[in-house]
């Protein structure tokens, strides 16, 4: 992890350097019913220090008071503009649908995709864009602060962390000669020139997984791609408690393995495997035999002290890292099971066939 860049360092507190000046940033924002956090969201973004972009928030069929509290936010304002989204046409799901929309009228020469959610630091895209144009990079990836509170998000998200790092190895993502690729909803930030290139979002229109398969036709298509820490330039509450992160993984887990059940099956096994075995081995072992699962748990922990180091989730959670495994491994089948019994999944109010996402699977 020391190769990935992080730049909330001071190194990084300067305008980005272009040919033609500072670049112009268009800053997307899709919320359906997000009438909790749409404004502090907005109003963050309005407050950064860069003098250069626009924000288009798209209000996508909310039935709540999203859409008027946009409108109010917007009253005075240069540098904002709402889209409503009344109907969604077919073949598209909600959020795709919303940010193709926004980037075909944006006027920027950088695409950055975030989320409703999302709370931005003054100096947050002053300093990535920086970065991307001192690299050159063509999409830049943030990571956010996780925001917690309770002890059910720290164990949560500290085994997402886990296997996350893992599964999509942030240290190789800089590499062309390697597959790994990344893409996070808060913070996607893409020259307009790529983004058109690889068919913009109309590509990923059924796409459940849009931020990270965005990602993946970046890197696929050989353009130089990196992701970077940042402290806390941006930071989001994912979910409120356990269960809530349980919840918002149950409609993504069958996704991330292409719905189809003979791999989630093989998943669900190695979940357990690999995350409760060496538990059980220290207990269930004698004498020498105990000796590998001693070294898979030392293992375990010094991951989880690493990752302390760049979140605030304390090493000690370690302790809970079979609870947390059980967990994973109930959301991950009932992620699947949810979607077979209803033949789709149920998104923010719109179900959407399971045929049809898996026809539109990148």
């Amino acid at each position: 992890m020391p190769s990935v860049a992080d730049v909330s360092r001071p190194e990084w507190n300067r305008n980005p350097v272009s040919a033609g000046g500072n670049p112009r940033v268009s800053i997307i924002v899709p919320a359906r019913n997000e009438q909790d956090s749409i404004e502090q969201a907005l109003r963050s973004l309005l407050a950064l220090d860069y003098d250069n972009y626009e924000v288009i928030a798209v209000n996508d069929r909310s039935t709540d008071r999203t859409g008027a509290i946009m409108e109010n936010v917007a009253t005075g304002s240069t540098k904002l503009r709402v889209i409503h989204h009344q109907e969604l046409p077919t073949g598209w799901l909600g959020k795709p649908h919303a940010m193709w929309t926004a980037a075909s009228q944006a006027s920027g020469e950088w695409l950055l995709f975030t989320d409703a959610d999302v709370m931005f630091k003054p100096e947050s895209v002053r300093r990535a864009l920086a970065y991307a144009e001192a690299e050159p990079a063509d999409h830049v990836v943030l990571f956010p602060r996780m925001i917690m509170k309770r002890p059910g998000e720290y164990m949560m998200i500290a085994f997402f962390q886990t296997m996350f790092m893992f599964g999509h190895r942030p240290w190789k993502v800089a590499d062309p000669s390697t597959d790994d690729h990344m893409g996070v909803g808060a913070f996607n930030l893409v020259r307009r020139r790529v983004y058109d290139a690889v068919g913009t979002y109309e590509a990923l229109r059924m796409e459940v997984l849009d931020d990270m398969k965005l990602g993946k036709v970046v890197k696929n298509s050989g353009f130089a791609q990196r992701n970077v820490f940042g402290g806390d330039l941006i930071s989001i509450r994912w979910a409120h408690g356990a269960m809530g992160i349980v919840n918002n993984l149950t409609k993504n887990f069958f996704a991330v393995l292409s719905f189809q059940t003979w791999r989630t099956l093989l998943s669900a096994f190695g979940l357990v495997f690999l995350n409760l075995g060496p538990f059980l081995g220290v207990g269930l072992a004698h004498g020498w035999q105990r000796l590998p699962y001693v070294i898979a748990l030392v293992s375990m922990f010094m991951i989880y002290i690493g990752m302390s180091w760049r979140s605030s989730v304390p090493p000690y959670y370690f302790l809970l890292h079979p609870v947390g495994s059980v967990l994973f491994t109930y959301t991950l089948l009932r992620s699947m099971i949810l979607t077979l019994r209803n033949d789709g999944i149920v998104w923010r109010g719109t179900k959407y066939p399971l045929e049809e996402l898996r026809k539109g699977l990148v």
